[in-house]
């Protein structure tokens, strides 16, 4: 989905109240626009405490250098695609600005946790923790990378634990064209004489923390390289950089060599981690007005890549699931249509993806709410044809604070009773404590510990769990 980090650039705005939370007493700003959004509040700067160097497991990592006292300085380091080595170097004389540094942190050292795969036995299922295939539950939590706090963090992976949620889907990207200053996490900075990587302590270790504790807790995380929206760069910001435009970037030979070094960097970084779920190719790809092979291409070529980089973890697109007249689904309408440049019957053939995922936002899309079943049956039916998983990794209605149940509850029961569906991951987690008051938020946010967290959150969780493979 779509987020956008500017209040004043948004219209209908609303007050409420985060209900049920004790000590939630806090008055919330939700917006609604003509167009589904996401609503993305800034992040304060919080102090690094976090000392532990990383582990021995990690050991291919080792010529990342960060200094171990906050009186030094690095500098946004340049990415590279000559080696492997050369991108992981923190090491450049660009940009003149510094910012103080952070330790490393402890991922990659739960080495004796079950990698994620698809089930050997069961091939519409996953079998996620070593003791076999299962059906759950999990959430969208996309802010967890752009946080500067650790004990946020902590908060955030022990409350979902502590829910039955087996998987978070975090934002792997964030990307900009003018550095915006220490109090901003970004990961990496792109302008017209090529791609630098922010090893500083508002950059990569905060993507090393959030593996660092869904280790810890035993969460797992999918991680995605790029936004098809500009909301924290997106592909906007390789535009802007590099020219182009939405529709050019998937076959532009510069924007996808820079893409391809920060997939190298990432997936090398953290492909010793079984935290790990999936790698995912973009939020929400679109190529409005594309024939459909373009996606299809760019989908093939960007994951036999990842593959050779990590074997070992699986890898997914991170597309709505449009369908396409080709498929024979539908009434031809907007979602049916393939006006969008995605055909996910098509895209699910892809060897070298191993599940097929799909959102769900009726509201947003000119639907009425019940269709939402129909969706989702229409996407177990594609996913039995061709004996893959299939995951409903986004979903919200109505954009209204608090009152979720009525309209999300029978889409989950769809999911729990009619499908093979091997995961659901409402959107989103929302939850307060923070160092900064309330994590970020947008009018679908589900709140731990409110009403309707019981049913659409824990039980839902723990009904998924039980459910009979």
């Amino acid at each position: 989905m779509r987020i956008t980090g500017h209040f004043a650039a948004l219209a209908g705005l609303l007050a409420t109240t985060v209900s049920g939370v004790p000590g939630a007493q806090k008055t919330v700003t939700i917006t609604k626009t003509i167009e589904h959004t996401k609503v993305q509040t800034k992040t304060v700067s919080v102090t690094h405490t976090a000392s532990t160097t990383c582990s021995a497991s990690a050991a291919s990592l080792s010529s990342v250098t960060y200094a171990a006292t906050t009186t030094t300085s690095a500098t946004l380091a340049p990415a590279s695609s000559t080696s492997e080595t050369s991108s992981l170097t923190a090491a450049t004389s660009y940009p003149s600005t510094t910012y103080a540094t952070t330790p490393a942190y402890p991922f990659c050292t739960s080495s004796a946790s079950s990698f994620a795969s698809v089930d050997a036995v069961h091939p519409r299922l996953f079998n996620y923790n070593g003791t076999g295939a299962k059906f759950f539950a999990g959430t969208n939590a996309w802010w967890a990378s752009h946080v500067l706090s650790d004990s946020d963090l902590d908060i955030v992976f022990s409350e979902i634990k502590e829910t039955q949620l087996q998987v978070v889907r975090v934002w792997g990207f964030g990307s900009v064209n003018t550095d915006p200053g220490p109090d901003s996490v970004f990961f990496q900075l792109l302008n017209g004489t090529g791609s630098y990587i922010n090893y500083a302590a508002n950059g990569i270790p905060r993507l090393d923390a959030v593996v660092s504790y869904a280790e810890k807790t035993g969460v797992k995380v999918v991680l995605n390289f790029v936004n098809n929206w500009s909301d924290l760069g997106g592909i906007a910001s390789y535009n802007a950089a590099f020219g182009g435009n939405a529709t050019t970037w998937y076959t532009d030979v510069q924007s996808q060599q820079v893409y391809r070094d920060y997939i190298k960097l990432l997936v090398s970084r953290y492909k010793c981690s079984s935290a790990i779920f999936a790698w995912e190719l973009a939020n929400e790809p679109r190529c409005h007005g594309c024939a459909t092979s373009v996606i299809y291409d760019w989908a093939t070529g960007i994951s036999q890549y990842i593959k050779t980089l990590d074997s070992k973890h699986m890898v997914t697109l991170g597309d709505e699931g449009w369908f396409a007249p080709a498929d024979g689904i539908g009434d031809g309408s907007y979602a049916y249509g393939g006006g969008e440049g995605v055909d996910f019957a098509l895209n699910l053939g892809i060897k070298t993806l191993d599940y097929g995922v799909f959102h769900l936002y009726p509201d947003s899309w000119g639907y009425n709410e019940t269709w939402g079943s129909t969706w989702i049956l229409e996407h177990n039916a594609v996913g039995a044809a061709q004996n893959k998983p299939v995951v409903l990794e986004e979903y919200g209605g109505p954009p209204s604070p608090d009152n979720h149940t009525a309209v999300e509850e029978p889409w989950q029961a769809t999911v729990l009773d009619d499908t093979m569906v091997a995961m659901d991951q409402f959107w989103q987690f929302g939850t307060i404590g923070l160092s900064t008051g309330l994590s970020d938020y947008d009018a679908y946010t589900i709140w731990y510990n409110a009403t309707e967290y019981t049913p659409l959150a824990r039980e839902h969780a723990a009904a998924m769990l039980e459910k009979a493979v």
